[in-house]
C-alpha cells in the first residue's frame, strides 16, 4: 500500500471516528441523522480507497449498492423529520 493510501485510509477513520461521536452523542435526532449519513458516506470513501489500493473491480457492485443505501436513508430521514415539523 503507497502512503497516499495509508494517509487516505488515516483520514476517512479519523472522520469516522468524528461521525461516530456525535452520532453517540448528538443532542437531537437531526444532529444523529447528519452524522449517520455522513458515516455511511465515510464507509463508501473507504471501501473505495481500499479497491483502488487492492486493484480490484469486484467491489464495484458493493459501493453502488452502499451508496443508493445511503442516499434512500436520508431521503427517508429527511421525510421523518418534516413530518415531525409538520406535527407540531
Amino acid at each position: 500500500m503507497s502512503t497516499v493510501f495509508a494517509v487516505t485510509t488515516a483520514l476517512l477513520s479519523a472522520a469516522a471516528l468524528a461521525a461516530l461521536v456525535r452520532l453517540l452523542r448528538g443532542p437531537v435526532a437531526l444532529d444523529r441523522i447528519v452524522a449517520l449519513d455522513m458515516l455511511l458516506t465515510l464507509i463508501v470513501a473507504g471501501t473505495a480507497v481500499g479497491v483502488a489500493a487492492r486493484q480490484e473491480r469486484s467491489f464495484l457492485p458493493v459501493l453502488l449498492l452502499l451508496a443508493i443505501l445511503a442516499f434512500i436513508g436520508s431521503i427517508a430521514a429527511a421525510n421523518l423529520i418534516e413530518r415531525r415539523e409538520g406535527m407540531r
